[in-house]
C-alpha cells in the first residue's frame, strides 16, 4: 500500500519504509511531524489517502481514525498516485496509459484521460492545480492543462521518467535512470534543454523539493543527495499561514487550529470555488416557498414612501408608523385575495367532481 497524506499537517509528506516488511518496498507509514514538510501544507487537514495493490482506493481520516470511503477502481494494480493541492482530487496512473481523477464522494472516476500509448510511470500536479505532468513507458513527458484536460506540450526523453515533482516556483524535477533533470517553465513555452542536470551513481528512487528552500532531495541506491536548484523555493511566505521558522509553542497552536478548521471530505470536488457561489435554482425555489407561505409576493409592489408633511408631522417616528400601516394593509389585502382564490378553486373542484350514484331503494320514488 502507498500512503499519501493530503493536507495533513500532523504527518510528514515523506513516507518512511516499514522495517517489518522488508520485501514490500511500497508499504509506508506516516512519520513524526516535520518542521519542513508540515508548513508546506497550505490548507486545513483533510483525510489521509491510502492506495492498495488490488486496485482499491481508501480514504482514512487520521485525526479520528475513521474510514471515509473505500473505492474499487477496477483498473488493476495501482502504482502511481498523486493529489491536486488545489482541490484535493486524487490522480491515479494506470498501466493502460490513462489517468483518472477521483473524489471520495463518487464511486466512479470524475475524469478519465488517455495520456500515453503505454503505461503511466509518474504523475505530478503543480501547486496551483492548473497543470499536470505525466510520464510513460513510451519515453514521453506530457504537460496537460487540468482546466481543459488537453495536452499543452510533449517532450521525448532518452529514457522514461520514473519520478516527477513540481516545486513552489513551478520548476519540474524529472528522474530518468540515474540522472535528474530540472525543467523551467514547461507549461508556458516549449523547452529545448533542461535548466539543470545532475547524475548520481545508482538509480533514483524518489524526488521531492524542499518547501521555501532551493533544495531538491534525491533518493537513490547509495543514499540521499541534496541538489541545489536556484529559484525553486518560494522566497516570500505568509507567517500566519505557513511559517517555517515557528517555535514549538506556535507549532502546537497551529496544529490545534488546523484540526478545528479541518475540511470535511464531502467538500472535495473538481471546482472548489463553487462552494462560495449562489445557487439561482435554490433561490427561485425559496422565493416560491415564501410566496406560498405568505399568500402574496412581497417583491411585486414597490415600497411605500410617505409624503413629507409640514408643521412637525413628518418626524421619523410618524413616517415609520405610516409605512407599517400601509404595509399591513397591503398584506391583509394580499392574504384576503389568496384566501378567496383558494375558496374559489375548492368550489370549482367540488362542482367538477362527479356525484356518486346511489343504489336504488324503496324511497327513491319520493324524490322530486
Amino acid at each position: 500500500a502507498v500512503c499519501i497524506p493530503l493536507h495533513v499537517p500532523a504527518a510528514c509528506a515523506c513516507p518512511v519504509r516499514d522495517p517489518s516488511v522488508p520485501l514490500s518496498p511500497r508499504v509506508s507509514r506516516p512519520c513524526a511531524p516535520c518542521p519542513l514538510c508540515a508548513p508546506s501544507c497550505p490548507h486545513p487537514p483533510l483525510p489521509m489517502l491510502m492506495q492498495s495493490a488490488p486496485g482499491f482506493l481508501q480514504y482514512l481520516d487520521i485525526s479520528v481514525g475513521k474510514e471515509v470511503a473505500a473505492i474499487c477502481t477496477k483498473a488493476g494494480r495501482l502504482d502511481v498516485m498523486t493529489h491536486n493541492p488545489h482541490n484535493g482530487i486524487i490522480h491515479l496512473g494506470h498501466p493502460q496509459g490513462t489517468v483518472t481523477l477521483w473524489s471520495p464522494n463518487v464511486k466512479e472516476p470524475l475524469v478519465k484521460m488517455l495520456c500515453h500509448k503505454g503505461g503511466v510511470r509518474a504523475v505530478a500536479v503543480d501547486n496551483s492545480g492548473l497543470y499536470m505532468a505525466t510520464s510513460g513507458l513510451d519515453h514521453k513527458l506530457n504537460i496537460f492543462d487540468v482546466r481543459t484536460y488537453r495536452p499543452l506540450h510533449s517532450y521525448l526523453l532518452p529514457a522514461g521518467a520514473a519520478h516527477l515533482t513540481f516545486s513552489q516556483r513551478d520548476l519540474l524535477g524529472v528522474a530518468c535512470g540515474n540522472t535528474v533533470h530540472v525543467y523551467k517553465d514547461v507549461h508556458s513555452a516549449m523547452v529545448r534543454s533542461p535548466y539543470l542536470s545532475h547524475a548520481v551513481r545508482q538509480g533514483v528512487h524518489g524526488l521531492q523539493f524542499c518547501p521555501y528552500e532551493d533544495v531538491l532531495g534525491v533518493g537513490h541506491g547509495l543514499g540521499f543527495t541534496s541538489m541545489l536548484v536556484p529559484g525553486a523555493g518560494e522566497a516570500n511566505f505568509d507567517g500566519l499561514e505557513c511559517n517555517p521558522y515557528r517555535s514549538k509553542k506556535q507549532r502546537q497552536e497551529w496544529e490545534v487550529k488546523a484540526l478545528l478548521e479541518k475540511l470535511q471530505p464531502e467538500l472535495i470536488s473538481l471546482e472548489p470555488d463553487r462552494l462560495g457561489q449562489v445557487d439561482p435554482i435554490s433561490m427561485v425555489q425559496r422565493h416560491r416557498d415564501r410566496v406560498e407561505r405568505l399568500g402574496y409576493d412581497p417583491t411585486e409592489t414597490e415600497k411605500f414612501e410617505p409624503r413629507r408633511r409640514m408643521k412637525g408631522r413628518s418626524s421619523s417616528g410618524n413616517l415609520e408608523r405610516r409605512k407599517k400601516l400601509v404595509a399591513s394593509g397591503d398584506q391583509r389585502d394580499g392574504v384576503r385575495r389568496s384566501v378567496e382564490q383558494k375558496v374559489k378553486m375548492q368550489q370549482q373542484q367540488k362542482m367538477a367532481a362527479p356525484t356518486p350514484s346511489l343504489p336504488p331503494s324503496a324511497l327513491t320514488r319520493f324524490n322530486k
